[in-house]
């Protein structure tokens, strides 16, 4: 990556100010790990109902085998270059059982995550929990739920006003509303949020700043080309049924900051390969969350539109 010609953490005259890097998809390239993946224990069939052409539905189904290249759908294409007309997409195996499938994905280190956006290539699951983890994947924390029935399947109320008092809890979203008649579904973690204008120093916040996110389908029915087993013919075999019933997800997309606490302006990898902020203001470690040797003459602090809060040294 060139550095700028100017560094954004310094005012020309070497006052520093609070910088930050910029603003990213950080899921992109990043590898998911997908508790189940269509193809992995011999070949298998999922179908699915395009439109055509001429604005005719008509049923598709596909071979997925995860030892041919051109017929394997692994959770690598989540994070993959997408275009609209070049979507390509994960695929769950497919079941008539009603099953819960896990897609986790590590960034490398902490971000400050605005929002998570995904693209389904096929219908919409029942229900859906995403998860944040600060700690590797030991532990993980509820982030956003999303259901067509939020109290019984998380005993949550459904769209609930947020206040200053429970900004740092998971909402649950009204399946139905979130995303109308699209395949796509985005969580803007600020949007609503009292302490949204207030980011830089909001404690509550801050603690979106993850290195990996897990998302986890709880489907009452599970979804493909149709919800309803009743859609089919009468005389359909089970194998019939099972085709029709599986997850398929294209993107997975997250916006946010690498994590730097107003320290740098970027972020790189360092000698041991690891993504790390490139930290100015003498300030030393991966977020830049202390003060170098020899500058500590006053406590660390994160930079703030007010004062860099650089640390300073004898």
């Amino acid at each position: 990556m060139r550095e700028p010609d100017h560094d954004p953490c310094y005012e020309s005259t070497g006052r520093p100010v609070r910088c930050v890097p910029e603003f990213i998809n950080a899921a992109f390239g990043k590898p998911v790990i997908a508790s189940d993946t269509c193809g992995m224990n011999g070949p298998s069939r999922f179908c699915t109902i395009k439109e055509g052409a001429d604005g005719i539905m008509r049923e598709r189904c596909e071979v997925c085998d995860a030892s041919v290249l051109g017929q394997s759908h692994p959770a690598s294409l989540l994070t993959d270059l997408n275009s609209p007309g070049n979507m390509t997409c994960w695929v769950s195996e497919p079941s008539l059982i009603p099953h819960n499938v896990s897609l986790t994905l590590s960034l490398g280190k902490k971000f400050e995550l605005t929002y998570i956006s995904m693209y389904f290539c096929s219908r919409l699951p029942d229900s859906m929990a995403l998860y944040k983890s600060t700690d590797h994947g030991k532990t993980w924390i509820p982030f956003q739920y999303y259901s067509s029935d939020c109290k019984n399947m998380f005993g949550k109320a459904t769209d609930v006003a947020i206040t200053k008092h429970n900004e740092q809890e998971a909402v649950c979203t009204n399946a139905h509303n979130i995303a109308p008649g699209g395949n796509r579904i985005a969580f803007p973690f600020l949007e609503n949020r009292p302490s949204a204008l207030l980011f830089e120093t909001s404690p509550v916040l801050r603690t979106g700043s993850q290195p990996r996110i897990s998302e986890s389908y709880s489907p009452t029915s599970l979804f493909g080309a149709s919800n309803d087993v009743n859609d089919m013919p009468s005389n359909a075999t089970e194998d019939n049924l099972k085709q029709r019933y599986f997850y398929a997800m294209g993107e997975l997309a997250v916006g946010g900051r690498c994590k730097c606490n107003g320290h740098a302006s970027r972020c790189i990898f360092d000698k041991m390969g690891r993504f790390t902020c490139d930290c100015k203001h003498n300030t030393a470690g991966t977020e830049c969350e202390t003060c170098k040797p020899f500058h500590f003459d006053r406590p660390w602090g994160r930079a703030t539109s007010h004062n860099a809060n650089a640390c300073v040294g004898r």
